[in-house]
């Protein structure tokens, strides 16, 4: 399960998703939802890499839109920080029964947005991926708090950031498996420097060009190789 509900039709957007395997550790989560205590209604979207690929991955997959759901549409956490907390203490509780013998680290990495079209404003809080905002033919990076969502050291709330946004600003999320892909002529990492040169040739263009030119640059540059990660990258055009 990749997806929880379609994202705002009145809104560009694209979805590059390309699993290693049948199943996925990578997933995303697109939701529009009026919390309770909320003025008005907004737009919910996550971008995360779980623990592992293929079933292992599949299984952190659902884990994590368990808790997204139990966050955003039970609870009725409104901010990021909020949610991703939450969602990290549910996966610990999970992934940890009281009186097991060993104790497991598996979580996700992620990303999640909330939109407020309406107001033009975007909260988010990030778990080791960053967030890319593209306006004005520059791309700028929202550093990621350096945690996952799951067990990791002394735990610390994760930070909740804000953008006033304006027409026309692009929203990049995405996971490591498109940077972290081997291939071109020395069989190196393609890396996020790569990836940025490359959104930024491309940001200009529709939507779906943008989508099927990375594409085709992950695919050119994975060549004979095999694919190493699930891949994921999610641009929201406002």
């Amino acid at each position: 399960m990749t997806e929880v509900a379609a994202a705002n039709p009145t809104k560009s957007f694209f979805i590059l998703y390309k699993p290693k395997d049948i199943v996925s550790g990578d997933f995303y989560y697109a939701i529009s939802h009026k919390p309770a205590t909320a003025p008005n209604e907004l737009f919910y979207m996550c971008t995360a890499d779980c623990t592992g690929h293929g079933v292992p991955g599949a299984f952190m997959s659902m884990l994590g839109i368990s808790y997204l759901n139990e966050s955003i549409l039970e609870k009725n956490l409104i901010h990021p920080n909020q949610i991703l907390d939450n969602m990290r203490n549910g996966i610990i509780a999970s992934l940890n029964p009281e009186g097991s013998e060993e104790e497991s680290k598996d979580g996700m990495d992620c990303v999640l947005c909330a939109y407020d079209f309406a107001n033009m404003r975007l909260e988010f809080a990030a778990a080791n991926n960053p967030l890319w905002l593209y306006r004005d033919g520059e791309l700028t990076e929202y550093k990621a708090d350096k945690m996952p969502v799951g067990k990791y050291g002394e735990l610390s709330p994760f930070r909740n950031q804000v953008i006033d946004l304006r027409k026309n600003d692009i929203i990049y999320t995405f996971t490591d498996g498109y940077a972290d892909q081997f291939g071109g002529p020395k069989g190196k990492k393609f890396k996020y420097k790569q990836l940025e040169d490359v959104i930024k040739s491309i940001a200009h263009e529709p939507m779906e060009a943008q989508k099927e030119k990375l594409n085709h640059e992950f695919e050119k540059w994975r060549g004979e190789l095999e694919q190493i990660d699930d891949v994921c990258v999610i641009a929201v055009k406002i």
